[in-house]
């Protein structure tokens, strides 16, 4: 005989409604925030909800309401750090607001994309969508998505509000870079390597274009072999590490453009038996684990990824609630965390000099 104290039933809708006294129809209206319900009443209700600890099932709600309680997040991001974080972010205002969730993994260079989502929405009665890079980031995407009634709020990377008509959540990328690599200029780097992201990738681009700024603003002629592309990747982290330390005139520190690739450059490093950072500097970018559980831990960019993504939901549930006040883009700017794989650079003595 099983032990029902151990593992208690959850609180059903009838639960509330028999310990609230009232009928199912007066508990659903409450948690629909529908008006027709005295506020003594509602009143009662709320507080059986709270003290049964009942949540309600957005998808079981959508299938018995005219509107939809769930929304939807899609994604096409190698790096499963930034997408733990992005899912965290819009989860936690859905709990704040009662919504569900549903995650739609991708392929954002589909042509077919935009179908695939408005049948994801139609099948699935969402209420709208979360888009992150770089699918928020294809204009005839979002242009497709407006024409077919879907509702959704873009993650996109923008030095400023875009200001197209479109909501978004814009993270200035490009002034985080530039601070960077002005850190690296500072201790006394003049070659600093950088390694792309994913070319598809408006951010990879937006933090370039903070590299090549500083550069440029503190007389530093860019050295195109210095640059490689690739992709937000550990493994392209290693290749391009590995391909820059075998130039005749290495540099002195090398900028990832995210954390995966600059744990790769560590590793290289490592395999080169290089010290960290008195023999190369690294950085990278997002403030992911992976900067934090290095050795030594890696100066980067801090990305509130969980606050950006936690906004862009909430952006899009007030827009589907229709309260205009809440409804507003918002520009975030990752902020310089300076650890220890970053140095003063050490003046390199050439392989044959002689001894004195």
């Amino acid at each position: 005989m099983s032990d029902q104290s151990a593992n208690p039933r959850k609180p059903t809708i009838r639960t509330v409604a028999e310990r609230a006294g009232v009928s199912l129809k007066t508990v659903s209206r409450v948690i629909n925030n529908e008006p027709s319900v005295l506020p003594a009443t509602r009143a009662r209700v709320l507080q059986t909800i709270a003290d049964l600890d009942y949540e309600p099932d957005p998808s079981a709600r959508n299938l018995r309401s005219a509107s939809a309680y769930v929304i939807g997040l899609v994604y096409d991001n190698p790096n499963p750090y930034h997408i733990i974080g992005l899912q965290n972010g819009v989860l936690s205002a859905c709990r704040e607001t009662g919504f569900g969730l549903q995650i739609h993994p991708c392929d954002a260079t589909s042509p077919l994309l935009a179908d695939e989502l408005v049948e994801l929405v139609n099948r699935s009665r969402l209420a709208g969508l979360v888009l992150t890079a770089p699918i928020s980031e294809r204009p005839e995407l979002i242009e497709a998505l407006e024409k077919a009634g879907v509702r959704a709020t873009r993650i996109i990377a923008a030095a400023e509000d875009p200001t197209d008509g479109h909501p978004c959540v814009y993270v200035d990328d490009r002034d985080a870079a530039y601070e960077i690599t002005e850190h690296l200029v500072q201790l006394g780097h003049q070659r600093i390597g950088f390694l792309w992201g994913g070319q598809e990738h408006r951010s990879s681009s937006e933090r370039y274009l903070g590299y090549e700024q500083a550069l440029k603003d503190y007389g530093i002629t860019l050295d195109k072999h210095l640059v490689v592309p690739g992709d937000y990747t550990f493994d392209d982290g290693f290749r391009g590490a590995r391909r820059l330390l075998a130039l005749r005139d290495p540099p002195t520190a090398i900028f990832g453009s995210n954390d995966e690739i600059a744990a790769g450059v560590l590793a290289a490093a490592k395999s080169a038996g290089m010290n960290v950072p008195f023999d190369l500097s690294i950085a990278g970018f997002e403030d992911s684990p992976f900067s934090r559980q290095s050795w030594p831990a890696l100066t980067t960019a801090k990305q509130a990824t969980e606050d950006i993504a936690r906004h862009a939901a909430r952006m899009l549930i007030a827009g589907l609630r229709q309260d205009a006040a809440a409804v507003h883009n918002q520009g975030f700017v990752p902020q310089l965390v300076v650890r220890g794989s970053t140095a003063p650079v050490r003046p390199r003595v050439p392989p044959n000099a002689s001894e004195a």
